[in-house]
């Protein structure tokens, strides 16, 4: 047995030794009395060292709880630092639950929320999952451990979710928990006071007890989380807010701007008025005001003018209801206008592109429509002045009136030159088909006092619509410095032209596409001076006969266009024209190489178009026949042995064989 105070400094140094290793942070194994140098320690002495050794494993370990606490609540911080700088909640969210995974260091995080409405709690974000039926799982009211949790406002915990009898076990949550592979789960309430919004869960795949510091950490994060939650929503809350203000706001800008748009249109409208403006100023200032394409028609549904859009022909029903309602009405995403002076119908506006017209706007296009009218009503009076003296000069002209001198300074005071070649045109309107039919809304028919068509009102089909015709046709002259009108029955058209046939052709197409019918032109000329006006309009009547007898009915042409015939009907000295016309690439053929195609022709068409006969009457062998033949087809073109065409050209033939004659 040692003698006592034989090592009076032991205890001491042991002191000291505990010391350095807590100041080293040394682990808890290291916490064992050094070996003495030589002699054994008194029991006193070693007491004392053993009491000196558990102090410090307990200041040991309350120094490792600081450090954790002050490492956890630093953690808290910066959780708290992270959430408060994000204003998305998904963000928000997503944060959260990676931050209880690094802060706990689980397999698995994840938060659901309240749905007040259905009554439950559902999965809303997960970190570390990897089964999406557990990612979409929903649990009820205390159902399972975040069931229970949501119901009960308190924290729950379990060692072992699978076998723990304390919750309410469902097939949908077993499963889903199964799929997942979790074990240990840890879940704390997300509160606002009273009132749960969720729960903040923490879980592992192995079976563990979670320690009641790991509880208080997970309810911290969940404090701090629902306050973050509660921010965002309160932001996203203030963003609807704003949007809605701003809505507002533009809602009664837009009114100002209404009202501005109103008083400019007023006053640019009424300006156009006293300024004398027509009717194409209107439509380019309306498509200007209202920021679309603007159609103006007349009652007879013919363009007056056009802006910023396509032509199509106005709907006759839209336009009806229109003049019924005295407003203006949607249409296949056009808004029509009836143009009334009273109850006469003038025409009608149509707006295009502006499907969405508000009522400020179609109160300004509706205005629009009564600025139209009056022009309308001014142009009808100005046309009907000029048209009367129009039609005056061109009964004389056709007519055959003397006083050349007269005639020609009253044309020119119409901005027409009789000296310059004029074409002469007989128009002659097919009957009226119905117009294509366009899908409308079904607008009532208006109720109109008094029986019998309205004024103004479209022909019914089958009908011929010659004042329409009449109408196009006075405009098309104006364009063309030329005079429209009628003529002993006939709408006749007299405009500067060199070449007869192609204007024809296009005036009959262009005054189809206007009246939605086929128009027949007879044309002739060119005539210059007034003495030959009467001729051209005779010859440009047997034109038109000709082509409605030939079933050319809807085309346009010249008598030199209808080969034979066109010789018969009109000048019999032409037929030198008329062979020229016809045979023509085969005689300069001729003349240029001194070939014989024109022989050629005439033996086959003698032989009965048949080689054989054509090769003995020509003394020349087969394949020499069969060249010409072809050269004559690439001459001619590929239809020259049609039977209309063959035989224009063996009357051609002939002609020239009796001239070659003479």
């Amino acid at each position: 047995m040692p003698t006592p105070g034989k090592h009076p400094n032991t205890a001491l140094r042991h002191a000291l030794h505990l010391l350095h290793l807590l100041v080293e942070g040394a682990p808890a194994e290291s916490f064992t009395p050094p070996p003495g140098p030589d002699a054994e320690l008194s029991e006193a002495e070693a007491a004392a060292m053993a009491d000196a050794t558990g102090v410090a494993l307990r200041i040991r370990r309350t120094l490792s709880q600081h450090r954790r606490r002050e490492a956890e609540l630093a953690a808290l911080f910066d959780t708290a630092g992270d959430l408060a700088g994000l204003r998305d909640l998904d963000a928000v969210l997503k944060a959260i639950v990676h931050r209880a995974k690094l802060l706990l260091g689980t397999d698995v995080t994840y938060l659901s929320l309240n749905d007040d409405e259905a009554g439950d709690t559902y999965m809303r974000v997960t970190d570390g999952s990897v089964s999406a039926a557990f990612q979409r799982v929903r649990l009820g009211m205390g159902e399972g451990l975040g069931g229970l949790v949501a119901e009960t406002a308190r924290p729950y915990t379990t060692g072992d979710y699978r076998d723990d009898p304390r919750f309410r076990h469902t097939a949908t949550i077993d499963h889903a928990v199964a799929e997942e592979g979790l074990r240990a789960i840890l879940g704390v309430p997300l509160r606002l006071g009273a009132q749960v919004i969720g729960v903040l869960f923490a879980a592992d795949r192995t079976t563990r007890a979670f320690t009641p510091d790991e509880i208080a950490l997970l309810s911290s994060l969940a404090d701090h989380a629902a306050i973050a939650i509660d921010g965002a929503r309160l932001l996203d809350e203030t963003r609807t807010a704003l949007v809605d203000l701003n809505a507002a706001s533009r809602t009664i800008e837009a009114h100002s701007e209404a009202i501005r748009r109103a008083e400019d249109a007023h006053d640019r409208l009424t300006d156009l008025v006293l300024r004398g403006g027509d009717v194409t100023d209107v439509a380019t200032a309306i498509g200007a005001l209202l920021r679309g394409g603007t159609l103006i028609h007349d009652a007879d549904g013919i363009e007056l003018a056009r802006a910023g859009t396509d032509p199509r022909p106005p709907s006759a029903r839209a336009v009806a209801a229109s003049r019924a309602d005295g407003r203006a009405v949607p249409v296949a995403g056009t808004w029509v206008c009836a143009v009334l002076a009273g109850p006469e119908p003038l025409g009608s506006i149509t707006l295009s592109g502006r499907a969405d017209l508000d009522d400020a706007d179609r109160r300004l296009f509706e205005r629009a429509a009564v600025v139209t009218a009056l022009l309308l009503l001014l142009r009808r009076s100005v046309a009907e002045a000029e048209d009367r003296v129009r039609g005056e000069l061109l009964g004389d002209l056709l007519g055959g009136a003397a006083d050349p001198a007269g005639l020609a300074g009253r044309a020119r005071r119409l901005g027409v030159d009789l000296n310059q070649a004029h074409a002469v045109f007989v128009l002659d309107p097919e009957p009226v088909r119905p117009e294509p039919s366009y899908p409308e809304p079904p607008y009532p028919e208006p109720q109109r006092p008094g029986t019998g068509p309205s004024p103004g009102t479209a022909p019914p089909p089958g009908t011929v619509s010659r004042p329409r015709l009449l109408a196009v046709a006075a405009r098309i002259a104006q364009t063309r410095k030329g005079l429209a009108g009628v003529h002993h029955g006939d709408v006749v058209l007299i405009c500067p032209s060199e070449t007869p046939s192609a204007c024809a052709a296009g005036l009959a197409n262009e005054l189809g596409q206007a009246l939605a019918a086929p128009v027949t032109v007879g044309a002739a000329g060119p005539a210059t001076g007034h003495a030959a006006f009467a001729g051209a309009y005779a010859e440009a009547r047997r034109c038109r006969t000709a082509l409605s007898a030939l079933g050319r009915s809807g085309t346009g042409a010249a008598l030199r266009d209808l080969g034979f015939l066109g010789v018969l009907l009109g000048d019999p000295t032409d037929l030198d024209g008329y062979v020229h016309r016809t045979l023509g690439p085969l005689l300069a053929y001729d003349a240029q190489r001194g070939t014989e195609l024109v022989r050629t022709l005439t033996v086959y068409f003698e032989a009965g178009m048949n080689q054989s006969k054509a090769r003995e009457a020509l003394h020349v062998h087969i394949n020499t026949v069969v060249q010409r033949l072809d050269r004559i087809g690439r001459l001619l073109g590929a239809d020259w042995q049609r039977p209309e065409r063959a035989l224009e050209l063996q009357l051609a033939l002939r002609v020239h064989r009796v001239h070659a004659a003479d």
